[in-house]
């Protein structure tokens, strides 16, 4: 899939990972298994789960604990592939 294609199916895509106050580490195996299911995932980083670092970083962090790639980041939301 090129670059251009993702980005339309992610452009579609509904969020299905919301990152809370619990923090990253409580949706590491929800991400797991959806990405096991398909290959694109929109993740939505709520205010508490932020906390002093930005939505890059997480979502950066969030896909590096799934051995999956961060495709993009728009405001609070992520989407990761594998």
């Amino acid at each position: 899939m090129d670059t251009q294609e993702r980005k339309q199916r992610a452009h579609d895509l509904d969020v299905t990972v919301w990152v809370g106050k619990s923090g990253i580490e409580s949706v590491v195996d929800e991400l797991d298994a959806q990405l096991s299911d398909r290959d694109l995932v929109k993740v939505k980083f709520l205010r508490a789960a932020r906390a002093g670092s930005s939505t890059e970083e997480k979502a950066a962090d969030l896909a590096d604990r799934v051995d999956a790639e961060l495709f993009e980041t728009r405001g609070h939301t992520a989407v990761v592939y594998r």
